[in-house]
Formats: C-alpha cells, structure tokens, sequence
C-alpha cells in the first residue's frame, strides 16, 4: 500500500479577513503558532509518503509562490500542481488522483486540506493508514470526527456503526438546536478528509461527473515528473462543484471512519483564539480579558477595558470583532467589497510585462551592454577578452575559438538589429583576428590561443568549427569580399562532412567524443546559411542533422533528447546517460520550430513543442528559471540554472507562439514573460551579467564570460521577429537604434 498524500489548497477564508485574502488566504498565514497551517500539514502527512509515494500539493496558479517558498522553508519536496482557475474540490481531486494513476496504478491518495488544525500529527497518521487499509478495497473513506459540542461551523455524517462503517447520510452545517440532536443521535463532524484508491476515485467520478473527469484528465495530459505542473486550460471547463456534491452523496462506497483527536478547521477568530496561540505582533491589553490580537510588523495595538473581541490589524485594513460573532465576518467583508473593493486584498504591483521587459532590455543592449563589451572586451589586435568583471575590466585568460566566433556573430547580429556603435568595426577586427591567429594550414580552425595570442590547442572540434561558420555567415554584411566568407565555410563544412561516421554523426575532439551538442550548433549554422542564401549543401546538411536527431539522439519512449552516447550511438551509462539539459531542450526546441517553418514539416513542429515540454520540466523556483540538469525522470539533478539557459526558454517559448493557438499560445507567452524575468535577474545595470544561479537565488562572484553574449544576442534578436510578425503590446517597434 503506497500512500500519496495530497493537500488542497483552496479556499479563501474570508471568515479570516483581514488577514486572509485572496492573494494570501489562510493556509499560508501562521495562525495558530510559528508555522503556517499550509505548513503544518506539509509536516503532518509528508511521513505518509516516505514508503514510495510522493506528496502532492493543489493550489492555484497564483499561489505559487506562498507554496514553493513554504515547502522549501519547511524542507519538504511535492509534486505541485497548479490551477489555472478554481473549479472546487472535485477537480482538484480529479486532476491529484489522475496524476497518480498515471505514476503508479494501485496508489492511495489522501486528500485533506491545508487550513486544519490538527495538533496531534502521530494520531491523525495512525488514522489515516487504518482509513488506507480500508481504502485498498476500493472504498472511498472519509475521516469523521467526534464532535467535542454542537457547531454550525461544521457539516456532519451519520456513521452505520463504530470504528470504520458505511455512511448513512451526509448532512450540511446545521444550526444550534439542530447541531446538538445530531450529536445526540451519533454523527461526526465532517473532516473534509478522504481517503480512497486513485484509480477508484476516477471510475466514480467518470460515473457521476463525467465532465469533471474528462476536463481533468486533459489538463493533466501525459504526466510528467516536473516538480510544478500547471494544468492545462481544459481544466477551466470542469463544472464548478465540490466533491461532496459530485460524487459522495451519490457514491455507494462511502465509508467513515471514527476518529477522536483534536481537530479544528480554524474557519473563523472564534476558532483561532481557541487555539491559545492566535496572537501575533506587539499588543498592549489592559483591563482586557479573552481577547485575540494580531498587528503587523511596525504596529502596536493597545486595549482597555475590552472582553472576548478580535482586533485584526493589517496595514490597509482593521477588524474589530466580538468573537461570538465571528461567523458574520462574511458580512462586514461583503460591506468592505460593495464600498471599498480595493481592501478586499492586498496591493500587489503587477509583474513586468513580457514588452516591458523587452523594451528595456533593447536599451540596456543599446546603452550598456554592447558599448561596454565593444569598448572593454576586445583587445587591440581584435581578438575578443574571455571575460570581464562585474565593474567592466578584461579578465586575463586563453582565448577560444568559440567566443571569438560567438562575438563576431553578436556584433555582426547588433548592426543588423540597427545599433548604431561601433559594430562593423568590432566584427571585422575580429574577422581578421580569426583568420590570423585561429585558422590551420588545412582550413579548420584550432582551438585555443594564450592570453597573448600563441596556439595552446590545435585541435579542431566539432563545436567549434559551427561557431566558425555561423560566424563567417554573420560576418558576410562587414566584408568587402562576402564570396570568401563563404567558400571558407564551405570549406569547414566539407571538410567535417568527410570525417563522420557511417550513420551521419560527427566525433567530437575530447574526453566525451559521442555527444549531441555539437551537431544543434552544426544545424544552427546550417539554418544560418540556407536562410542567407547559402548552396544546397547547407540545406542538404540540415535535412540529414534533423534526422540524426529524430532517430538517434531524442529518445524513441521518454521523448527528450540525450546529451551522450556510446561508440554505437546507443545511450550512455550512469549519470550521463541520465542527463537532460533544459536548456538543449529549448535550443532544439527553437531550431527545429525553424526548421519546419521553412520545410512545411508539421511533424518536426510537433517534436519542437515535444522537447518545449520537456525542457519545461527544469523549470523551478518561486521566481521560475530554467535549471542546468534533470534526470531522464525530469527531477532535478541540482539546483543550479545558468544564464544561458534562460536565453533558450525565451526564444523557443517566442518561436512557438507564432504558430500556436489558443490556450497553447497563452501558456507559451506566460512562459516568455517568466524567461525575460528571469533572464533580467542575471543582468547587472553596467551592461555585465552574473552567470551562476544557485539553489538559493543567490549568484557566484565571477567575471561575466563573453561567450553568454551570444545567447543574450539571439534571445533579442528572436524577441525583435516575434515582436514585429505578431505585433505583440509593446513589442512591435523593437530595435537597438
């Protein structure tokens, strides 16, 4: 029996105002203690996962951060999904069970919400394995608990017996008189907690709310192992209804289990002040007996004279409550929303937009960046610094092939995109400085020069030579003799063409010869060429490239693409074998969307979005980036996330808009917003960048390296098309003029 825990968290608590809000509802606030609710049942069930299972949070989309940021301080790992709209608990419910139908077919899920008051976690998991046991038969069991006196606040079942039984009858929350008959004649006060097989639950609910199921089911899709998964927009077409209404009042494998440990679902002031922990922030109560106060930082509340009332204090909004009344609080919140809507939640300045964040990112390439990489980061004889510090000064190190390729490119691409510094005059220096000092006698390119300029590498890898001919491409628009340009990439290109294995593949120089990443910059520069009017060859070569993708280095089950390969081009032992790249996945992703554009291939487009999904799987943290490493699994292999990466998501996230529809294209251009912040928190004012993000957001002290420039080139340059052929807000005039 495999037990995966999942905790809802919806709910608005409005009772709970001003505290709970929209923004910030209850399950995220300490209420009763250092911790908030939502946390203390993130510790309370995350035990009932420890035996294989995985705990499961369902929260809506604009929780994210109170939920990623409250298991990490809590030191517990979930499988989040998110909500695009709440339609009640039988979603919810729909969406957590299908997901782990689809890991695991026998497994149990618990479902229970984030806003109880459980103090006895030991108890409350004892319970819940008993409920389990019976669960395991297909029975939908519900924990119900043994009233402590008459409540209004609560709905109630009528067991058949003791211990675990079938359920008589649910009934709402009832009034006073009509509570005590109730607890007279046996009933429990109703949890909210089931526990039931995944499997089970899904066949009821395609029984008695088909729609349900079916709108959850394709939200959820495939299910991945990503550690946030936003459901997709078919969940908004799920009926709004609880799971009490939609399946449990209907069900015949209702079953309760009787439980007697404290239990509260802290709905309301009364509720908290009974807890005796309910007091927050400075106060001051004289003469005063029975009362709950919260004030926030900076605030201090005084009393006098006052018994039994609630004094709530937030910095926009103040609730002072008898609490005997404190079930009315709906009332008074009705009131505050017909005159003052504003109070209804907290202010939350809006995040950048996606052509916010664009438009500021032209001038910071205009003003910043370029000039200070142009000025600073080339040296006299052309060749280009490795990397410079943070406050702009060239770092003293070997130069590779590959950067000066990279920055040629970059300021080649800056003049195309109309800047107007000193471009034409940064690429052809550096032109010169290639063919000077980088190319062999044979017509490759080594690999490594010494801070002065002396050969240190000879050899001439893959990798390289793509950036050399993607370079030569770019560097066409600066030379009076384009034609040499070319025939010097063709050159290049011949030349490797010659040496490659039976199957198409190209060896790589170095300890990992059997790799996928230099053949992505092969087809970059392939693209480059056919686009730019290049022979036949380029677009032969991209034909073959494609192929050898598709066949060979994108894996025929799981759908994403290795990075290593054996001698046979089968995949790699160990962790290497294991790895996915998030950012390779986006970069194939962006190619091969480009790839099919210009060939009519739908097919190519569908793996495109096939590999954006799985590169999306490396996506995480409260503010999103795009990590380093997953596992063939999608769980993450460290938590690090270069800026490189970042680039990646934004350009294939922009190129696949420009074909998606609908709800796809939504998604795609949320998730362009979310790359263009954070590709910004990597960005420093001067015009340098911090390269290494760490799990904890906080970034390692080194020099920005010049061959991240080339990445933060392409990302604006995909930025202008996109802007310009969909006529995006803000995005439409795009230009480093």
């Amino acid at each position: 029996m495999v037990l995966y825990p999942v905790i809802m968290c919806g709910g608005a608590g409005t009772r709970l105002w001003p505290a709970s809000r929209p923004s910030r509802p209850k399950q995220f606030i300490p209420l009763a203690g250092n911790r908030s609710l939502f946390q203390e049942t993130v510790l309370r069930v995350a035990p009932l996962a420890a035996e294989g299972g995985r705990l499961i949070v369902v929260g809506g989309l604009g929780h994210r951060d109170w939920i990623l940021d409250q298991l990490e301080e809590a030191g517990v790992d979930a499988q989040v999904l998110l909500e695009p709209q709440a339609r009640d608990s039988a979603a919810a419910m729909a969406a957590a069970a299908i997901w782990t139908q689809q890991q695991d077919p026998q497994g149990v899920n618990v479902f229970l919400a984030s806003d109880h008051h459980v103090p006895d976690n030991l108890a409350f998991r004892r319970a819940t394995r008993e409920a389990a046991r019976g669960a395991e038969s297909g029975r939908i069991v519900t924990l119900g608990v043994k009233p402590t006196a008459p409540s209004s606040a609560y709905g109630y079942i009528k067991p058949s017996g003791r211990g675990l039984s079938d359920v008589e009858a649910f009934r709402e929350k009832p009034d006073g008189e009509i509570a005590a008959a109730y607890i007279q004649s046996g009933y429990l006060w109703n949890s909210g907690n089931f526990i039931v097989r995944a499997d089970a639950l899904v066949r009821e609910l395609a029984q008695y709310a088909p729609a349900v199921e079916v709108a959850a089911r394709q939200a959820v899709g495939v299910a991945q192992a990503a550690p946030v998964l936003v459901l997709g927009e078919a969940f908004n077409q799920s009926p709004k209804i609880s799971i009490d209404y939609a399946v449990m009042e209907r069900t015949e494998l209702a079953s309760v289990l009787e439980v007697d440990f404290d239990w509260s679902d802290l709905g309301a002031w009364d509720s908290i002040a009974a807890t005796g922990e309910g007091d927050f922030g400075q106060h001051i109560l004289e003469d005063s007996d029975g009362c709950l106060v919260r004030a926030p930082e900076g605030t201090i509340v005084a009393a006098l004279g006052v018994k039994n009332v609630a004094i709530v204090a937030e910095a926009d909004a103040i609730l002072v409550c008898d609490l005997s009344r404190a079930q009315d609080v709906k009332r008074v919140v009705a009131r505050v929303g017909a005159a003052f809507p504003q109070h209804l939640d907290f202010h939350r300045p809006a995040p950048e937009t996606l052509g916010e964040g664009a438009t500021r990112f032209a001038e910071w390439l205009r003003l910043r960046a370029l000039p200070l990489w142009s000025a600073m980061g080339q040296q006299s004889d052309g060749g280009f610094a490795e990397a410079l510090t943070l406050d702009g000064r060239p770092l003293t190190a070997n130069r590779r092939t590959r950067v000066q390729a990279r920055q040629i490119w970059s300021y080649a691409e800056a003049g195309r995109l109309g800047w107007q510094g000193a471009w034409r005059r940064a690429a052809a220096t550096g032109v010169e400085a290639l063919q000077v000092s980088y190319l062999r006698p044979d017509g490759l390119y080594r690999a490594l020069l010494t801070p002065d300029g002396a050969p240190l590498d000879d050899a001439a890898r893959v990798y390289d030579q793509a950036f050399i001919m993607f370079a030569l491409q770019a560097a066409r628009s600066v030379e009076t003799t384009p034609g040499d340009m070319e025939a010097a990439a063709v050159g290049v290109r011949e030349r490797l063409v010659a040496a490659r294995m039976g199957n198409g593949a190209f060896v790589e120089d170095g300890e990992a010869p059997f790799q996928a990443n230099a053949h992505m910059h092969l087809l970059e520069a392939c693209l480059a060429w056919e686009e730019g009017g290049g022979d036949q060859g380029w677009a032969d070569l991209a034909d073959e490239l494609v192929a050898l993708a598709r066949d060979v280095f994108i894996d025929p089950q799981g759908g994403f693409l290795r990075e290593f390969f054996t001698a046979q081009w089968t995949p790699a032992t160990g962790e290497r074998g294991r790895l996915v790249e998030p950012g390779h996945q986006f970069e194939w992703a962006w190619l091969l969307a480009r790839y099919a554009r210009r060939r009519g291939d739908p097919a190519s487009r569908a793996l495109a979005c096939q590999l954006y999904d799985w590169g999306a799987r490396g996506v995480a943290g409260r503010t999103p980036v795009a990590l380093d490493a997953i596992d063939d699994q999608g769980r993450p292999m460290g938590g690090r996330a270069r800026l490189w990466p970042q680039t990646e998501w934004l350009k294939a996230a922009l190129l696949l808009v420009e074909e998606a529809h609908d709800g796809q294209r939504r998604r795609l251009l949320a998730d362009a917003a979310d790359a263009m912040r954070a590709l910004w928190s990597y960005l420093t004012p001067e015009g340098a960048w911090r390269d290494k993000r760490l799990a904890k957001g906080d970034f390692i002290n080194e020099a920005a390296p010049a061959s991240s420039f080339y990445h933060i080139m392409s990302a604006f340059a995909q930025l202008e098309a996109t802007g310009r052929s969909e006529e995006l807000a803000g995005m439409h005039q795009l230009s480093l003029r």
